[in-house]
């Protein structure tokens, strides 16, 4: 496998948000060593529509 880049720091979400809306992840992790995680008590951060 080729050398993983790597991640640069950022200085805010939106920074981020618009760094991975033009990257590929698979050049900067190595998703074959990921693993599958819950949060059996992570709760909606926004309220859900009563409809």
């Amino acid at each position: 496998m080729a050398k993983l880049k790597e991640i640069p720091k950022f200085k805010n979400e939106d920074e981020e948000a618009e760094f991975w809306d033009t990257h590929d992840s698979t050049e900067y992790l190595d998703w074959s060593k990921a693993k599958r995680v819950r949060f059996p008590n992570l709760k909606p951060s926004i309220p859900q529509s009563k409809t």
